[in-house]
């Protein structure tokens, strides 16, 4: 079990790090701000429990857009704790407690949903960035999973890169307990809250979270729908090869769509997507 004092802690260094973010960044440069931002993210890890582990040539990547699979809010500060990024989020992320700030004082780039001029303001801000060398995350399978499938990647997220003449890089993450086995502890899914999600992170106790670089790609870019086909491929095959895959069984799924026996072990899926931004 947990101490209530690891938990209050926990949030005293989110309640910093928003402070921080939002009085001290705005006054000192880009690489003032990512090292800030990666120290602060690497001591989070340490409160948390979790050790991170990197297989890739991840310090070659000093620019362009990185694309992954999405488990859990956690993964924005295992990102962080090895390569400092902006990141692409979903607008009501604005509101979330402490993070929210954390994320508005980032140079976070929040997805407006429902009108093509919102979807033009978001394109531009990646385009910005990018044109910027900031590295960028997306997450473009548009949600969480428990970290046993990859699924489909939303092409419309790419387009930046392209527009940009950026390298896209492809990463997979995952997440394992003492025993080394798959872990789902860290799953932001369901209807699980961001305090229930700490507390399950807590009481796993000495997960380690890993990252690696699956695949890289160098302008000029595919079109966009073979390029999201492309790295999420390359995430799939990662994790497949790379670890156990968490027994269906045991995962919690918000999207019924995608309940398969073996999902990692069968990355063929098709193009189709709805785009997170739309045309």
């Amino acid at each position: 079990m947990f101490s209530r004092l690891r938990l209050l802690l926990i949030g005293l260094h989110l309640a910093q790090g928003a402070v921080q973010a939002g009085l001290l960044f705005p006054l000192v440069g880009a690489p003032w701000r990512q090292r800030l931002t990666g120290a602060w993210s690497r001591q989070l890890l340490v409160l948390l429990g979790i050790r991170v582990e990197s297989g890739g040539d991840l310090a070659g990547i000093e620019g362009g857009l990185l694309a992954g699979n999405h488990i859990s809010f956690i993964d924005i500060f295992v990102i962080n704790a090895l390569l400092p990024s902006a990141f692409v989020a979903k607008s009501d992320v604005r509101q979330w407690p402490l993070i929210g700030w954390l994320c508005r004082g980032t140079n976070t780039v929040f997805i407006e949903r429902g009108s093509r001029k919102a979807a033009h303001r978001t394109h531009r801000q990646m385009l910005a960035a990018l044109a910027a060398g900031q590295r960028l995350v997306i997450f473009p399978e548009g949600t969480t999973t428990a970290g046993d499938r990859v699924l489909p990647f939303h092409a419309a997220l790419f387009q930046s890169a392209i527009d940009a003449a950026v390298p896209v890089h492809a990463i997979a993450l995952g997440y394992r307990g003492r025993d080394g086995a798959p872990s789902a502890a860290p799953a932001y899914i369901d209807e699980i809250s961001l305090i229930d999600c700490l507390i399950s992170v807590l009481e796993a106790g000495g997960l380690v979270a890993r990252i690696e670089l699956a695949a890289s790609y160098a302008p000029p870019l595919a079109d966009r729908r073979h390029l999201a086909h492309h790295a999420r491929q390359a995430v799939a095959t990662v994790l497949a090869q790379g670890h156990d895959a968490i027994p269906a069984s045991r995962c919690r799924d918000i999207d019924p769509r995608n309940r398969r026996e073996n999902p990692l072990q069968d990355p063929e899926q098709p193009f189709r997507n709805e785009a997170a931004i739309r045309r």
